[in-house]
């Protein structure tokens, strides 16, 4: 399978909402009960532009959506100015292509390029493809909190992997 990486811009919201809707009815990779609306994801995406937090997409030979990366703010207090919490989603039916590596890859070195230091990511202890492509990408498990959520009748574990970048160069506070 042969696909482009572009930024997504607002044209791109139906096919995002569908992909994290999808997660949500489907997985615990998102924590949420209740689908999204369009709303929500103009809130989102309004969010993205004013923090200059990157979208970047895989599109097939047609621009259709097959998955997504971005990040955005870790905590609020300044001293994390650094670290950024990413995510990485891909359509249902085109897991497995190794989409989700190549996005993986792209956001990390958006990250770089914007000075950041840390990339975390918030991973459900059991989705063993999302941890080990992480982990083959050079981030290290960092903490486990247990039975953070619950979700379809079950605790679920959060598992936390944290990549260091050697960026930025001259680090200030303030």
């Amino acid at each position: 399978m042969k696909f482009q990486l572009k930024p997504c811009t607002e044209k791109q919201l139906p096919e995002i909402l569908d992909i994290f809707n999808d997660a949500i009815l489907n997985s615990t990779a998102l924590y949420d009960y209740k689908t999204r609306d369009m709303a929500m994801m103009q809130a989102w995406y309004a969010d993205k532009l004013k923090g200059n937090y990157p979208i970047v997409g895989a599109f097939d030979h047609d621009d259709t959506l097959l998955g997504f990366a971005t990040y955005g703010l870790f905590r609020v207090r300044p001293a994390y100015k650094y670290t950024v919490e990413h995510s990485v989603y891909v359509r249902s039916d085109k897991r497995g292509e190794g989409i989700g590596k190549v996005l993986l890859r792209e956001i990390v070195k958006k990250a770089a390029e914007q000075d950041y230091h840390v990339l975390v990511a918030g991973i459900d202890a059991a989705n063993t493809v999302s941890k080990q492509l992480h982990e083959k990408e050079g981030f290290e498990f960092c903490g486990l909190i247990k039975q953070s959520g619950y979700k379809f009748g079950k605790w679920l574990d959060l598992a936390f992997y944290q990549l260091i970048l050697k960026t930025p160069e001259t680090p200030v506070e303030g």
